[in-house]
């Protein structure tokens, strides 16, 4: 093996091992958060914010921190987002009181913000497009599954061992090696460009555009959608994200080219994650509070019960590595959008208030995994043909905010909808109904995504043409369980409810 050919290696691994931290911050708070309370005397409406901050930071810095990536040079920004949220991690792991933990996640997000595009252009740039990108592709999305799943299960095991304070310090030893790994990987990065500047009122109005869309979305749980409130802050979301689009229209170094959604395979794969993450992260929420408050199973089993999950997405994503060339990206994203969608129906159709992990999440969950596994390389293959080099952090915030912004908005329909079905009833029957219609829209919306992906992208004339997307490449989203924790109203934690934004 040549010195090129290593460094690239490493620098794959560096990519891999942020991939799999930032999806396992997820999901590994959730379960410690009694635990947290009780040690720092947060307040019910307090603790609230240890997951908010992190899902407002990190939803809303997506675009700017993908876009520094283009205008300083990916590897300065990888290296800075994992400092910050390495010590971000330590501080909340030696906070003293509640504010300074919610400021300790605020400041991850912020690191998680620039990790997620970021990490993922530095493989575009090191794998040439064709197979090895693909296999990196799939790589990249069984990463992001193994973080949700373990996050899952090692927030139940660390709180239930260590204490609240070992979930945050687990990142610490995470970042080490990913920094240490990072000198191995040699001069692999993108140039910094020249003479462009950073589009400061974009970045303004898109990161508070973006951040009020989030925070309105995660509060529908404690404050209905026709509140003052929530139409107050989705109002004022809606105003500054059309500020945004006027100032982007005008501006020679645009935060966001708007003539990037222009290509159709760029569109489809952003509303395809859209529809992906509204579907999916949700789905998988209802299904942690089945576990729990249906099935009567604690954190630890609970986490340990999605492990065939991980399973499927490892499977899926090997499945779409071999057969892209030949499927192309369209009939590929279409295969994986049907078996998530069937796989998620499957969860409806076969939820009784006296079924098992056997008849009722076993099946669905394979299912479900192998079709989200198979998503990632044609995702990240549309969403960044045609993408021109020094645009590629761009695209990859762009694809990053749709999955954010799309887990937010499912969670926030889902909820919604489940609540009314139970009419705040406990009850095991009127839960299984609750979660049941939950999983029938959560369907609906990733058969959405199918027919979208159909209509949207063109055909491929002959093999191998979706193996060889434009020069870009940007970040696949995040499939990950979300752990919950039991609530005594309808069934929906708006604490936990929060995380899966994160």
């Amino acid at each position: 093996m040549n010195d090129q050919s290593r460094q690239t290696r490493w620098l794959l691994l560096v990519a891999l091992v942020v991939q799999f931290m930032v999806a396992l911050d997820m999901s590994v708070v959730n379960v410690a958060l009694p635990d947290m309370r009780a040690g720092l005397g947060f307040s019910a409406e307090g603790l609230l914010w240890v997951v908010n901050a992190y899902a407002l930071a990190f939803g809303g810095l997506l675009m700017l921190g993908g876009r520094l990536a283009d205008l300083l040079g990916s590897r300065p920004v990888l290296t800075g987002g994992l400092a910050l949220f390495g010590a971000a991690s330590l501080a909340g792991g030696l906070a003293q009181s509640p504010g300074a933990l919610i400021a300790a996640r605020a400041v991850q997000g912020v690191g998680a913000a620039a990790l997620a595009p970021v990490a993922f252009a530095l493989i575009a740039i090191a794998f040439p497009a064709g197979p090895e990108r693909s296999r990196a592709l799939g790589l990249w999305g069984m990463a992001g599954a193994a973080g949700g799943a373990v996050g899952v299960l090692a927030g139940g095991v660390l709180t239930d061992a260590a204490g609240w304070r070992a979930v945050m310090l687990v990142n610490v030893p995470i970042v080490a090696f990913a920094l240490i790994a990072s000198l191995r990987t040699g001069p692999v990065s993108g140039p910094a460009r020249t003479g462009a500047r950073l589009d400061v009122a974009g970045a303004l109005l898109a990161t508070g555009g973006t951040t009020l869309l989030v925070l309105g979305l995660v509060g529908t749980s404690s404050h209905p959608w026709g509140s003052a409130r929530t139409l107050t802050t989705l109002g004022g979301a809606a105003l500054l994200l059309a500020a945004f689009v006027a100032v982007e229209l005008r501006t020679a170094s645009p935060l966001l080219r708007p003539g990037l959604l222009k290509g159709r395979p760029v569109l489809t794969a952003n509303l395809f994650c859209l529809l992906l993450s509204s579907g999916q992260f949700a789905a998988f929420y209802f299904v942690s509070l089945c576990l729990q408050q249906v099935f009567g199973y604690g954190p630890t089993a609970a986490g340990a019960a999605f492990l065939p999950f991980c399973v499927g997405v490892v499977i899926g994503s090997v499945i779409a590595t071999r057969t892209v060339a030949r499927l192309g990206t369209r009939r590929l994203l279409a295969t994986g959008g049907v078996l998530a969608a069937l796989g998620i129906a499957g969860f409806a159709a076969t939820a009784r208030a006296d079924g098992t992990f056997l008849t009722s999440i076993l099946g669905p969950s394979l299912v479900a995994a192998i079709g989200i596994g198979m998503c990632f390389v044609p995702l990240g293959t549309a969403a960044t043909t045609d993408v021109v080099p020094g645009e590629t952090g761009m695209a990859s915030g762009l694809l990053n905010s749709s999955r954010q912004v799309g887990g937010s908005l499912g969670l926030a329909v889902l909820v919604t909808v489940a609540a009314r079905v139970t009419g705040g009833a406990t009850g095991r029957d009127e839960l299984v109904q609750g979660y049941a219609a939950a999983f029938w829209v959560a369907a609906g919306l990733l058969a959405t995504a199918t027919l979208a992906a159909l209509v949207l992208l063109p055909r491929e004339r002959g093999a191998g043409t979706a193996a060889t997307p434009g020069t870009g490449s940007a970040g696949v989203p995040v499939a990950g369980p979300e752990n919950s924790q039991k609530n005594s109203a309808g069934g929906v934690d708006p604490a936990v409810a929060r995380s899966t934004q994160g």
